[in-house]
């Protein structure tokens, strides 16, 4: 069996207080065996995710509080406390707060690796932010394929 027991309260966890959004990695690579990464990802009013895609892994989303909006297959949906979004590997998405509020979700990324882009994004300089060969190369490590800004919402 691969893998590690691992046990956290609520607040607990390698965490990534970012400005738009502050994360928590519930279950990383490592207590999996690499099968997937659970985050629980506190949402600030401002977040936002361009459109981008995941050619070799899957996400899945389940609301805690708040709300979000998400862009897949050419439209926007609105998740709310008790809904689950499943975006399956090669699918173009986008997300952002609905009505400027903040939000609670659980993430899972199958398989694995996520935790590992919030490390090595967590070790790095302002300036490495800026050089687009260093954020290229750390996209296509982590399978992460940029595909422009947050669609055209019907309430903007």
């Amino acid at each position: 069996m691969s893998g590690q027991f691992s046990h956290l309260a609520p607040g607990e966890g390698t965490n990534y207080d970012w400005e738009n959004d502050h994360t928590f990695v519930k279950v990383s690579a490592t207590d999996s065996g690499g099968a997937y990464t659970l985050m629980e990802d506190n949402l600030k009013a401002t977040f936002a995710l361009g459109l981008h895609r995941h050619d070799h892994h899957a996400e899945t989303f389940y609301f805690l509080e708040g709300a979000g909006d998400f862009y897949a297959e050419g439209a926007w949906t609105r998740a709310v406390p008790g809904t689950t979004i499943h975006v399956p590997p090669g699918m173009p998405h986008a997300c952002k707060v609905a009505d400027g509020q903040p939000a609670k979700m659980l993430m899972i990324f199958q398989p694995s690796g996520f935790d590992g882009f919030l490390a090595e994004l967590g070790r790095m300089t302002p300036k490495d932010f800026e050089n687009e060969a260093t954020m290229a190369a750390l996209n296509e490590k982590y399978d992460i394929v940029p595909m422009g800004p947050v669609p055209a919402h019907p309430d903007d």
